[in-house]
């Protein structure tokens, strides 16, 4: 079989040209007669890999120097720990729940202080993001959460909330990379590489300085505290070395397309050709509140378990992979990552088309 069109949520597609040169690499990485997989992390080799993908990412971001760039383990789902463990410094926190992986954040969150709910979109089963004009910051918490980019729901913030002094905490697991951010107003970005930037088992954090406590949190586990990893360069223990080997591919391909100027231009694009056909379509529909919807995760419906998992099978089937929905949204979702080609996306939209002069609106009830 031939490469296909891959729509996972995560683990992702990666640009084909990372995969082809990381290949070419496997068993020889520039003449040290090793693959990035056997090295020491000590090594001189790696030390240069991780500073200049640090480095790229710091030019890509444009992140300040007043902020740390660590590479670690554990996924997004440690960061629902360590966050309250480094940053509620025996206050409170405010969350706003807008889907499963900000609702998960939040109730981790209790386990360790006084996590508050500062906005919900569950009534709505999370198909739209709280508006952020609404929002009451607390000038007293600690820190205000959000997940910017739910996969699951296929949101996105447009907005960033106004927190004045208080530091915006963000999860851009599923946005990362995609678009340009002012990495200033947060004081704390967070992303699981397996999404949109690399392969699964590295996640970056870019933390302010001012919130890395400069004692050592006893209370707290080592592999836990951020100054543990900033004191270690990210190398306290062995990091996850050839996850990080291929982030730094990925930057470089980023800044091929453009940088994230360019990156958004192209992702705008494959999005509005998905969610154009999606609005003409008379048998498929989008479950995201159009104003809040994402560029990079997109779920849609017939309206009839039936017929989704019919155009689910014919999919998979003709090369589009991995298109069915999470169960709590039911359904079909498109992860159209950075590394998705706009090919992609247009294969998925003439099957689409060509599905519902198959099966009509009429037939929705099969």
């Amino acid at each position: 079989m031939g490469r296909v069109y891959n729509f996972s949520a995560g683990p992702a597609v990666l640009p084909e040209s990372v995969l082809r040169e990381a290949a070419e690499e496997m068993l020889d990485y520039r003449g040290c007669g090793m693959s990035v997989m056997e090295m020491s992390h000590r090594s001189s080799a790696f030390k240069a890999i991780i500073e200049e993908a640090e480095a790229d990412l710091r030019d890509l971001m444009g992140i300040p120097d007043n902020y740390e760039v660590l590479f670690l383990q554990g996924g997004g789902s440690t960061q629902f720990a360590m966050v309250p463990l480094n940053l509620m410094r025996g206050g409170f926190a405010e969350y706003v729940v807008s889907g499963s992986w900000s609702k998960k954040a939040y109730q981790e969150a209790k386990r360790f202080g006084d996590a508050r709910i500062l906005g919900d979109s569950s009534d709505g089963n999370f198909s739209y993001v709280p508006n952020v004009a609404e929002l009451r910051v607390n000038p007293n918490a600690d820190y205000v959460y959000i997940c910017e980019n739910e996969t699951i729901y296929g949101t996105k913030y447009h907005a960033l909330p106004e927190t004045g002094d208080v530091p915006l905490v963000s999860d851009v697991s599923s946005c990362f990379l995609s678009e340009p951010i002012d990495v200033a107003k947060y004081g704390l970005i967070y992303g699981g590489a397996q999404k949109n930037v690399g392969p699964a088992g590295v996640t970056i954090a870019i933390v302010r300085d001012d919130l890395i406590p400069t004692d050592d949190l006893h209370s707290v586990p080592t592999m836990l505290q951020y100054k543990t990893h900033v004191d270690g360069g990210s190398m306290y223990n062995t990091p996850p070395c050839y996850a990080i080997y291929v982030c730094g591919k990925v930057f470089k391909w980023i800044k091929a397309q453009g940088g994230l100027e360019g990156m958004r231009d192209i992702n705008v694009a494959k999005a509005q050709l998905l969610y154009n056909a999606l609005d003409e379509s008379n048998v498929f529909h989008g479950t995201a509140r159009k104003e809040d919807r994402s560029l990079m995760n997109v779920p849609f419906v017939t309206g009839n378990a039936e017929l989704d998992a019919k155009f689910i099978a014919e999919a998979d089937a003709a090369g589009l992979k991995n298109v069915k929905g999470h169960r709590s949204v039911g359904g079909m979702r498109a992860s159209i990552y950075n590394a998705m080609p706009i090919e992609g996306v247009q294969a998925l939209v003439d099957f689409m088309r060509d599905f519902e002069l198959r099966n009509p609106a009429s037939s929705r009830s099969i």
